[in-house]
């Protein structure tokens, strides 16, 4: 035990599940969680929805709100969750103190112009003329602000005065490893004593979908369980909209203030491996052995997003590494890009702080738990690159 332990004392989850750590672990919990999807809007895709949202919640100002994307509504409300939870929110001297680490995508497109440029192109050869004439007219300049990937930590700064040092990364499932990563490395350093970290995602929007689809990543036909999508329904990601924050903090820190930790992080590990052949299913056992104690492990929250290669390669890699009783969340959540890692975490987290597994959420390819978890390890394995994992203990 070291006053410098990285300790989780607020947690932020919003999905198509509802929103609220606490509520999240009741449904996770209770045996019956059944998935919220909406297989009609981008048919033939499938995306898991956000709930309804009173962002009044946590985002008070009505200009505040209308000057955000969906996205950075969503990280915001979220961060305001966590800041509640960790019972930091109304206070000014904790947050003006607090660092802040987030993972971001590049913003949302406006679509109606994305088309209007390309309607108009297939009648005209002089296509840079074209693109100039838009981008004069159609666009407005606050459009090009919005779609800044710090603006997130920015919005978070303004609403909810979170006034330290500021990091953003940009880099898909690997933005949330980074800034997990990151934030526990400043606090085991003693460099941060409270932490704000996290990233949103907002898959309701057709140029997120797209980025995907180019690679010819999504899933289609009818939902499928994560473990269970074939090649031949498409590249098996079903995305979802949602975010994820967590305060992290010192154990000195919390105890001062008097705050129970949700859980304990005593390591994050990360790689870039390559992607032919066999080689992820190696790097990611790797990865998972670099961890302490993994093969006596209880319970795995995997971020796994369904994509053929990618997914078996984990689970190739789980299995080889032991007996684990395995939960893909991204089955019921969708998968919500940089904020995946940090859901995974705050999953592990409520478990361990719960003294009890969730039960399984593909009953036919994931075992019960033989037992309430001590330890927990969190993965995310990026669909695209980037792989991720964490280990936590009780507190």
């Amino acid at each position: 035990m070291s006053a410098n332990d990285v300790v989780i004392t607020g947690i932020g989850l919003v999905s198509c599940l509802g929103e609220g750590a606490q509520a999240h672990w009741s449904i996770l919990s209770a045996g019956d969680a059944k998935p919220v999807y909406d297989a009609e809007r981008f048919a033939p895709y499938t995306i898991h929805p956000l709930p309804q949202m009173d962002w009044s919640q946590q985002i008070p100002k009505r200009g505040d709100q209308r000057q955000m994307e969906t996205w950075q509504r969503l990280g915001t409300y979220t961060a305001g969750l966590a800041l509640t939870d960790a019972g930091i929110k109304d206070d000014e001297a904790l947050c003006a103190s607090m660092d802040m680490v987030v993972a971001a995508g590049g913003g949302e497109r406006d679509v109606s112009v994305d088309e209007a440029i390309l309607e108009a192109s297939r009648s005209r050869n002089d296509h840079e003329l074209l693109l100039n004439e838009k981008l004069t007219t159609e666009l407005r300049p606050t459009l090009f602000l919005a779609q800044l990937s710090n603006l997130l930590a920015g919005n978070i700064s303004i609403v909810h005065k979170v006034t330290g040092s500021s990091r953003t990364f940009m880099g898909e499932e690997g933005a949330g490893v980074s800034a997990i990563e990151t934030a526990a490395a400043r606090i085991r350093s003693g460099q941060s004593t409270h932490v704000l970290v996290g990233g949103a995602f907002q898959t309701e929007h057709p140029d997120m979908l797209l980025g995907y689809e180019l690679g010819g990543y999504l899933h289609r036909k009818r939902w499928k369980s994560v473990w269970q999508r074939g090649a031949n329904d498409g590249g098996g990601v079903v995305t979802g909209s949602g975010g994820a924050f967590l305060v992290l903090e010192s154990r000195a820190h919390a105890e001062a203030r008097g705050r129970k930790a949700y859980a304990r992080i005593d390591a994050v590990a990360s790689g870039r491996a390559r992607r032919e052949g066999n080689d992820l299913a190696t790097a990611v056992s790797g990865l998972l052995r670099s961890l302490p104690d993994f093969v006596a492990t209880e319970l795995v929250i995997s971020g796994a997003s369904g994509a053929h290669a990618a997914t078996a390669a984990e689970r190739q890699a789980l299995r080889e590494q032991g007996s684990h009783a395995v939960r893909a969340f991204s089955t019921l959540t969708g998968h919500i890009k940089e904020a995946q890692f940090p859901f995974a975490i705050a999953l592990a987290a409520l478990a361990l702080s719960n003294e009890a597994a969730y039960p399984p959420f593909d009953a036919e390819n994931e075992a019960a738990a033989s037992a309430p978890p001590a330890r927990a390890v969190a993965t995310a394995i990026g669909y695209n690159r980037f792989e991720g994992a964490a280990v936590l203990a009780r507190a």
